[in-house]
C-alpha cells in the first residue's frame, strides 16, 4: 500500500475542465459584442423645416393630381401629361419660391406619378412633396 501511495504522488493528476467559468466568459463576450454593435448604429435624418401653426403663406402651392388612367389635374384643372413640364417651367419663372404637391386618386399608378416628380426635379423645383393620402379625382 505504501508503494501505491508513492506511485500516486508521482503520476500526474487528470485535469478537469470547469464549465462554469467558461460560461461566464462566453456571456461576457456576448454582452460586449451586443453593446459594441448597438453603438455602431448611427441614426441619420434629413433636415425638415416644419411650418409654423397659424402662419399662412402668400405663395401659391401647385397641386398636381394623377388619376388611374394617367390623366393629370393641375390645380383641379384637367391637363395633359405632356403639358406638365411647360407649366412647371412657367410656374418656376413666375414664382420666387415654387412649391408643388404631387398626389393621386385611389387607383392611380405610381409610374405616371414618378414621371411628374421627374418633371418637377428637371425644371429645378426643390420644394415638392408627395401626398400619401388619396383624393377623389379632380379635387
Amino acid at each position: 500500500m505504501l508503494m501505491r501511495s508513492r506511485l500516486a504522488l508521482l503520476l500526474p493528476r487528470r485535469a478537469r475542465v470547469e464549465i462554469i467559468p467558461l460560461i461566464d466568459v462566453v456571456f461576457f463576450l456576448l454582452a460586449a459584442f451586443v453593446l459594441f454593435t448597438l453603438s455602431l448604429n448611427r441614426t441619420q435624418s434629413l433636415p425638415v423645416t416644419l411650418p409654423v401653426p397659424g402662419e399662412k403663406s402668400d405663395q401659391e402651392i401647385v397641386t398636381i393630381q394623377v388619376t388611374e388612367g394617367g390623366a393629370v389635374y393641375w390645380n383641379k384643372e384637367l391637363a395633359e401629361l405632356s403639358e406638365v413640364p411647360g407649366r412647371l417651367a412657367h410656374y418656376m419663372k413666375q414664382t420666387d419660391d415654387p412649391r408643388v404637391v404631387v398626389t393621386g386618386d385611389e387607383r392611380a399608378k405610381f409610374g405616371p406619378m414618378v414621371a411628374v416628380i421627374d418633371n418637377v426635379r428637371k425644371v429645378g423645383i426643390k420644394t415638392y412633396s408627395v401626398e400619401t393620402r388619396t383624393r377623389p379625382t379632380g379635387r
